[in-house]
């Protein structure tokens, strides 16, 4: 009596997906990140018009052979991808987005400085598709979003906010997107609008500090990740609560848990407390 051949295992999801700014330090992890993992595919690597790579296999930095050129042409990068991963400019990620909602292409957005104007534009075409944003995709810095919250509330009165923020030398905005995601969240968690309560710098004769102002202090240099520290500082003590990042991993593997987040969904704005479920 022949054996029936045993039942197959059911194959693993593919997540094909693009990486814009793909021969940036970032792009590269994500790069990295996406071939280590067994259910995401390289679908598309994307960069800047007039970049020596253009044209390059966007595996070539880790020695192998992807299949996937580097290319400035957004349709034909995107056009094999489910989903696009960005952690490029304002208006870079502006220009791939409106090709992702032509095509029809998630997106997990971690590019910081947009304008609320652009902003708006965002909210506006997750509507179509479905968009993961956020200032920061590392899950232990989602992680210190939800332990300022809950700090905020219980030290409501008596303490100074301060946060605190350093970057490499290369970072374009200050303060940083994360920080300011701090005092965001800081601020709602105290009934408080961040920006009629922020200060973003003090020089001469400042007068005593205001208590419910939140302030920002921004430092740049070298090649520091992203470090970020948020003080409360009381009579007799104070409290800091930190995040401090030593490589860009946490980012790429934040990231990939959002594009997971997004299998399915068709439209919507999403955030990594949406990912984590921290809601």
């Amino acid at each position: 009596m022949t054996a029936a051949p045993a039942a197959s295992s059911p194959s693993t999801v593919s997540h094909r997906i693009a990486v814009a700014g793909a021969s940036g330090r970032m792009g590269h992890m994500l790069i990295e990140a996406v071939r280590a993992a067994d259910d995401c595919q390289l679908a598309g690597a994307l960069d800047r018009e007039g970049s020596p790579t253009l044209g390059s296999d966007a595996g070539a930095f880790l020695g192998f052979a992807s299949g996937v050129a580097v290319t400035a042409d957004l349709r034909a990068g995107l056009g094999g991808a489910q989903l696009l991963i960005d952690f490029t400019r304002p208006e870079g990620t502006m220009a791939h987005l409106a090709v992702c909602r032509e095509l029809g292409v998630q997106a997990v957005i971690g590019t910081t400085g947009f304008s609320e104007a652009q902003k708006a534009e965002i909210a506006e075409i997750a509507k179509d598709i479905a968009i993961v944003m956020a200032p920061n995709m590392s899950v232990g810095v989602n992680v210190t979003f939800k332990l300022l919250e809950m700090a905020a509330k219980a030290l409501s009165t008596g303490y100074d906010i301060e946060v605190i923020e350093a970057h490499h030398r290369h970072k374009v905005d200050a303060p940083s997107g994360t920080a300011l995601k701090m005092g965001e969240v800081i601020a709602d968690a105290l009934g408080r609008d961040l920006k009629e309560c922020a200060v973003y710098g003090r020089e001469g004769v400042t007068g005593e500090r205001d208590p419910s102002t939140i302030g920002f202090a921004t430092i740049r240099g070298g090649d520091i990740v992203g470090d970020h520290t948020v003080l409360f500082a009381g009579t007799g003590e104070r409290i800091e609560i930190s995040h401090k990042s030593s490589s860009r991993a946490g980012y790429a593997q934040g990231s990939l848990r959002a594009v997971r987040f997004l299998a399915g969904k068709k439209n919507g704005l999403f955030d990594m407390f949406d990912v984590l479920g921290l809601r």
